[in-house]
């Protein structure tokens, strides 16, 4: 994939690998018998424990002393050259296949058992795994007996490849903080590791096996690789007889009771994935079948999906968990998409195999047309009525030719002003964000894709794109009934604007298919469109649990919080879908509409400035962005660095004319720009009076009262040519002449 570099883990060479004095400490000696597991060969008073003996509360006997020695050759063929490490059933052995190359292999005991026939039945039983090939799973080469010399015994050995390199286990307890405590792995290197052992667990489970033992001693890296290497515990998928093998803090509750399943399988890499990317004190007891609150859990409450992803794979009901190994990694593969633009700041997308795009945008503006003057001193004369008590008219801008010195008392284009007694008196600033379209926006948010084990799947996709009203006709013409027929008549009945119908539709698909997703979906569309947006977030969010890795449900539950007045909740949703997948570009206007909301300008401007030249919206996006600079920017938030903000609106108003943007929006704007900038000198703020030598420009109007006046004639002038209507072309000369500062010629 390309999305994280792991470290590379060299390969070691396999003599530096064996142990020159193969002991096992006596804390790790225990009863072999399944049925028992007491201590044994332990140390009493002064007296060492014994490597051999029998356990003193089953009888069983146990061994701890290697039977292979360096030099034995097992089976004619492997030649011992020592021990590797102790396991469940013995030791492990390093060797030389004489048969094949002098390639390295690994002995591993198969059944701690004399009996020879049930050795047999045992060999028997595993050469299955010798037909698994895949990269990520250690090969089995072959099962031999071997005769021990000592105790006349037939032993059975799986022969396996030998993988030289770490486990998780070693790397993750290798990572230390300087005062000594375990550093837990970087969230993106464990998603990794977590990804190639579900591709793993899947090629097994396409084969009906099941793994049932994964954790971070049974993973191996290899250079760049991971590799389950102990296939002690794999089991077919139809056995309720054989002995099932799992560790506690890793095995799925509901294995003592029902057994293994794909479902358990998944289990185990969760909580492998928990023990690797936080210190989980307590997993094997306090939370042996939980896990800790998010809000004292780091990597929780840095990356949402990431813990959504764990809760859902970890649920205690196996039917919520994810419903194969291939579905878990895709999800994860998306979670891990989404930590890595967020680390890196470059946005890593890919197609999604649930959501098809997002349909439009429907809200580009963000601001409402100003209907009124661009600047204060622009501003009509109004008359005052008689019996007012104040006599005359007042004006905040005069007439053309005036030359009226009265100062702005503020900048920003769009608040209209009246007099009253001599005095400038200005209205309630407007909102600074159009109304959001919330109908609209939730019928743009992505469609479900079509499942292609529908009956209609076929159908629906040679449908071409008609009328509402047309659809449903086409639809009621269809062979015969299903789910995605139905879902797609209630949708073109949202269309419609028929709530009533679509509810209707949607309530009996609720009682027929419960347990189908796309059906919650519909539900948030649905409850959003036709104003219940609380229960639109709850469905949403139900999709978020289900399908961590989509940016679909993020994009909802930004638009739900948005609406909600969750300012901070819809910003961090829309920043999560906008910082992975730039394709859903309404997530960046609907971040800019958030970050405006709370007064965060400079965050909003960067949002719609990052939308790419690609993006057919970019235009949109940069006109928001002139608007989001200066609209309704006040005397105190204008000091200096409002000239900044001038300067680079002027910029892009320049800048826009070779994308397209008309003559008739391109001078609009100019305007917006030139009556901010006219205002700001008028305010006397901060860095506005001009400079003694003069020399600032704006859209080729010098800054200061005078250029500045002259500028803005020139642009009402030339949308005066450009109008369609005469009443129009009036008003907009008018406004040309209010604003031309008084000449002699």
């Amino acid at each position: 994939m390309g999305l994280v570099q792991v470290p590379q883990v060299p390969r070691p060479d396999p003599r530096a690998m064996v142990l020159e004095n193969p002991e096992v400490p006596e804390r790790k000696r225990f009863c072999s018998r399944s049925d028992c597991g007491a201590p044994v060969g332990r140390a009493r008073g002064d007296r060492p424990g014994r490597t051999e003996g029998f356990c003193t509360k089953c009888g069983h006997p146990y061994s701890f002393v290697p039977k292979l020695k360096a030099g034995d050759v097992v089976h004619g063929q492997y030649e011992v050259a020592g021990c590797l490490a102790h396991g469940g059933l013995g030791w492990i052995y390093l060797a030389v296949d004489r048969a094949v190359s002098d390639r390295w292999v690994v002995l591993k005991g198969l059944l701690d058992t004399g009996d020879q026939d049930a050795m047999a039945a045992a060999i028997s039983e595993r050469r299955f795994l010798a037909e698994i090939e895949h990269a990520n799973i250690v090969r089995i080469y072959n099962f031999v007996e071997h005769l021990d010399q000592r105790t006349g015994s037939l032993d059975g050995y799986i022969v396996m490849e030998y993988v030289g390199g770490k486990s998780l286990k070693e790397i993750a307890n290798s990572r230390r903080t300087p005062d000594g405590r375990r550093d837990p792995l970087p969230v993106e290197q464990a998603c990794a590791y977590g990804i190639e052992a579900l591709e793993a667990l899947g090629h097994l489970h396409s084969r009906n096996l099941l793994y049932c033992d994964f954790k971070v001693d049974n993973a191996i890296q290899t250079e760049d690789q991971l590799k389950l290497i102990d296939m002690g515990a794999v089991r077919r998928m139809d056995d309720d007889e054989s002995a099932i093998y799992g560790t506690v803090g890793y095995q799925a509750p509901e294995v003592a009771e029902v057994g293994p399943s794909v479902a358990s399988d998944l289990y185990t890499v969760a909580r492998t994935l928990a023990v690797l990317t936080f210190d989980f004190q307590g997993y094997t007891n306090i939370y042996v079948d939980s896990l800790p609150d998010p809000d004292h859990i780091e990597v929780f409450r840095q990356y949402e999906s990431f813990y959504r992803l764990l809760v859902r794979a970890t649920d205690p009901d196996p039917a919520r968990r994810f419903a194969s190994a291939q579905e878990m990694a895709e999800q994860l593969t998306g979670v891990l998409r989404e930590v890595v633009s967020l680390q890196s700041g470059r946005a890593r997308p890919a197609l999604s195999t649930l959501f098809g795009p997002e349909l439009r945008v429907t809200d580009t503006e963000l601001f409402m047309e100003l209907d009124g003057e661009v600047s204060r001193l622009g501003a009509r004369s109004v008359p005052v009525r008689r019996g007012s008590g104040n006599g005359g008219t007042s004006s905040t801008g005069g007439t053309g030719g005036t030359g009226d010195t009265n100062r702005a008392s503020g900048t920003g284009g769009g608040s209209n002003a009246s007099g009253t007694g001599g005095r400038t008196a200005l209205t309630a600033r407007a909102a600074l964000v159009a109304p959001l379209d919330t109908a609209a926006a939730a019928l743009a948010l992505p469609v479900p894709r079509v499942d292609p084990n529908d009956p209609n799947a076929g159908f629906l996709a040679g449908l071409i794109a008609s009328a509402p009203a047309e659809l449903i006709a086409v639809l009621h013409a269809a062979p015969s009934p299903s789910l995605e027929l139905r879902l797609r008549e209630q949708r073109a009945r949202l269309e419609m604007g028929e709530s009533a119908g679509a509810l209707g539709t949607l309530e009996a698909l609720e009682r027929d298919h419960a347990d189908d997703w796309r059906v919650v979906w519909y539900r948030g569309v649905a409850a959003l469109a036709t104003g219940d947006h609380e229960s639109a977030a709850l469905a949403f969010d139900a999709i978020y649990d289900a399908f961590p890795g989509e940016p679909a449900p993020k994009l909802a539950l930004g638009l739900c919080a948005e609406v909600l007045g969750q300012l901070d909740n819809a910003a961090e949703y829309y920043r999560l879908v906008w910082s992975t997948d730039p394709s859903y570009v309404s997530a960046a206007f609907g971040l800019a509409r958030v970050r405006l909301a709370a007064g965060d300008r400079g965050g909003a401007v960067r949002t719609l400035e990052s939308v790419p030249e690609s993006s057919i919206h970019y235009t949109a996006a940069r006109v928001a962005a002139i608007r989001a600079r200066l609209r309704q920017r006040t005397a105190e938030e204008s000091g200096a660095s409002f000239l900044d903000d001038l300067v680079a609106a002027a910029g892009q108003v320049e800048a826009l004319g070779g994308y397209g943007l008309s003559p008739v929006r391109r001078e609009q704007l100019a305007t917006e720009v030139l009556g901010c900038a006219l205002d700001w000198v008028l305010s006397g703020s901060q860095g506005s009076a001009p400079p003694a030598g003069g020399g600032r420009a704006l859209l080729g109007s010098e800054l200061d009262e005078r250029g500045l006046r002259f500028g803005l004639e020139r642009s009402y002038r030339a949308l005066a040519r450009l109008a369609q209507r005469g009443e129009e072309r009036i008003d907009l000369v008018e406004r040309a002449n209010r604003y031309r500062p008084r000449t002699w010629v």
